[in-house]
């Protein structure tokens, strides 16, 4: 009897560590995203943001890029997708609204932001505001899959 709650109460510090560990990983992910969308963004955000991501890391924008496959330079192409864009918005602003965790594989963060910039290939006002989850699948401590959705 002994034994068997020695091994329950063990199980239960593991789960409680692996989602405190997946908390910090959505939040320090919160913080390192917001920064690369911040008007003054550099390239050294923008890395920051995308060491966090696994070099085959797949990218799904419900409904807008429904393929959720990952590819051997998934981070490669978000750099270059992300560089495009570096710099554009004049006023950005992010708010977590929730987060959650789904054992030691994925987490969802929930947050609304809003943005005023200038589009880097028109040359057209934007602005939106919008309310987002991202479910942030994880493996080996690295953001795998991003799958994004929009209310």
């Amino acid at each position: 009897m002994i034994a068997v709650l020695g091994l329950l109460s063990i199980n239960c510090v593991q789960a409680e560590d692996n989602k405190a560990t997946m908390q910090q990983i959505a939040l320090h992910y919160f913080e390192v995203m917001v920064a690369s969308q911040a008007p003054g963004a550099t390239e050294k955000e923008l890395e920051n943001y995308l060491a966090l991501l696994s070099d085959d890391v797949g990218h799904q924008h419900i409904p807008y890029e429904t393929d959720d496959s990952r590819h051997p330079d998934g981070k490669q192409s978000m750099r270059k997708g992300m560089t495009f864009y570096l710099g554009a918005h004049t006023e950005y602003s992010a708010e977590l609204l929730n987060l959650f965790t789904f054992n030691d594989t994925a987490v969802a963060i929930r947050y609304t932001h809003s943005a005023k910039g200038i589009h880097p290939q028109n040359n057209q006002p934007v602005s939106y505001t919008s309310t987002m989850m991202e479910v942030l699948e994880i493996e080996d401590g690295k953001v795998a899959m991003i799958r994004k959705y929009h209310e």
